[in-house]
């Protein structure tokens, strides 16, 4: 069994779960140092995408979702990369989001109301490194983030923080190809050597990368790499993987010897897939789907490529670059934990690549779940599914970092917002994590995407909404960024006050 050691984090009452509490349980509360809270993304929330230093990441260049789309398929592709910013032709909804950078301390206030243990969020990696592969940080982007963490700490509120987010440097792309480059690896682990140094004494949970594995379907913001026509794309990918893994594992080791009580995970999308049939055919093919994703747990937390890769790379033609002391340091310096993200459920059918057409979003309609207006189908049960299918698969503790439920929230005449099937969604997801737990399951905490209405990565609309608190804007960039109070807000509020007690009494007192 893994054990992670319970510790008081500084200006802070959480504690970490252990193994021995999240098997023992059985009560009718979710355990006292569960991390209730939410989860943002820098790119998403901040905004002032050129202020004080900062340089253009990868989703500064994003534009938000334009035209008219005849499916569910295209919505959920439909955002526009260009080259070179043009700000006269495209809106770029990243540019502004919904102004956190300047509003911070606003949402955290409204956040330490509803009560948050811990609260999620990235470092723009390019208000550190403009460019970065600069030797010298910005230290005004610098001073930002131990503002905000000092805010957050104010509330005894943990960070946890995304050390990359579909963040990069603009710079690093253009110039290196990304991950493709193996000097990304020095470049990661110097950013990675100045945060560590500067916030040691702030940030106790760290995360490396954010949903690693959609490097197979959306290389760009995943893996950050631009494949070009005429070159093996599994190739391009798996070579960048190879750097990723090597990076993080140096990250580890750094991590552990500047912050030696410090956890540092990986942080994958794991809404499960089920076969459309029981035609055998179906079941071994979506087996093989799941595992193309688990691949990136697999080393990040076995610390070894596993015996499947070697069939992958025989028979797509695969060669990667494997340089000494390589697998050594990916087997000596894997992660605390595994962090991901649950939205829904799909399945999948043998021959068919709708998945991968719509950026790892969609599959096949399951015909027992209801569908939102964005085509994501809610499926609590799949999530006790993927926790204790992870849970027996890795045995090191789980951090559910993101699930939300996104919704084109209107305001009423009162000027109220009621969203009831908000409420619903989340309440019955908590359920399940119950559930997991007294499974068996270690599970560190539970954090909500997004807390704040903030600007949806899949679409780049703010119409998706997930929040507990309601922004005035609209697709255009238009509105006040006035914040509001949904019915969503006083129920989470409730949850936390009560360990989740005012949802699991509709279990019967288990």
């Amino acid at each position: 069994m893994i054990n992670v050691n319970i510790r008081k984090q500084k200006n802070s009452t959480c504690l970490v779960n252990t193994t021995k509490e999240a098997v023992i349980l059985k009560s009718t509360k979710f355990p006292d140092n569960f991390l209730w809270g939410g989860a943002l993304a820098a790119n998403q929330c901040e905004g002032a995408w050129n202020a004080d230093g900062k340089g253009d990441s990868i989703l500064d260049h994003v534009t938000g979702l334009r035209g008219s789309y005849s499916s569910i398929h295209e919505m959920n592709r439909g955002r526009t990369y260009t080259a070179e910013i043009d700000t006269e032709k495209y809106f770029y909804p990243c540019h502004e989001a919904i102004d956190f950078y300047h509003r911070y301390k606003e949402d955290i206030a409204l956040f330490s109301e509803m009560g948050f243990k811990a609260l999620r969020t990235s470092i723009n990696w390019t208000r550190i490194f403009p460019k970065g592969d600069e030797s010298e940080p910005n230290e005004k982007g610098l001073q930002f983030y131990d503002d905000l963490f000092d805010e957050m700490l104010k509330y005894n509120m943990e960070p946890v923080i995304t050390i990359s987010h579909f963040e990069m440097p603009m710079h690093l792309i253009s110039r290196y190809g990304g991950w493709r480059d193996r000097k990304m690896i020095g470049f990661y682990i110097n950013y990675c050597k100045v945060i560590f140094e500067r916030y040691k004494d702030k940030v106790d949970f760290w995360l490396t990368y954010n949903e690693l594995n959609h490097l197979h379907d959306n290389p760009l913001f995943a893996g950050n790499v631009l494949v070009h026509e005429g070159e093996n794309p599994l190739e391009i990918t798996y070579q960048a993987a190879h750097h990723l893994f090597v990076a993080s594992a140096e990250a580890v080791k750094l991590c552990h010897a500047i912050m030696p009580a410090a956890k540092i995970g990986c942080m994958l999308s794991l809404s499960t897939v089920y076969a459309n049939t029981c035609s055998p055919d179906d079941e071994f093919a979506t087996f093989q789907l799941k595992r193309e994703h688990y691949f990136f747990s697999d080393v990040f937390i076995r610390g070894e490529y596993p015996g499947y890769f070697k069939r992958i790379m025989r028979e797509n033609s695969i060669k990667i670059d494997v340089k000494d002391g390589d697998l050594e340091k990916i087997k000596n310096y894997t992660v605390d934990y595994l962090a991901f993200s649950y939205y829904r459920s799909t399945t999948h059918k043998a021959g068919s690549d709708t998945f991968k057409k719509s950026g790892g979003v969609l599959g096949i309609k399951n015909p027992y779940l209801e569908t939102t207006e964005w085509g994501w189908q809610i499926d609590p049960v799949g999530l006790r599914h993927v926790l204790n299918e992870m849970w027996d698969r890795y045995q090191v503790p789980l951090f559910i970092v993101e699930n939300g439920l996104g919704y084109e929230d209107k305001i009423n005449s009162d000027g109220l917002i009621h969203d009831d099937y908000r409420i619903d969604y989340v309440k019955k997801h908590l359920v399940q994590i119950y559930e997991a737990i007294c499974d068996g399951v270690d599970v560190i905490g539970y954090l909500y995407w997004g807390p704040v209405d903030m600007i949806a990565n899949s679409t780049g609309q703010m119409k998706k909404r997930y929040g507990f608190v309601y922004v005035d804007k609209d697709d255009e960039g238009n509105g006040t960024l006035e914040r509001r109070k949904k019915d969503s807000f006083e129920w989470y509020k409730e949850v936390i006050k009560t360990q989740g007690n005012n949802i699991l009494k509709i279990l019967g007192g288990k």
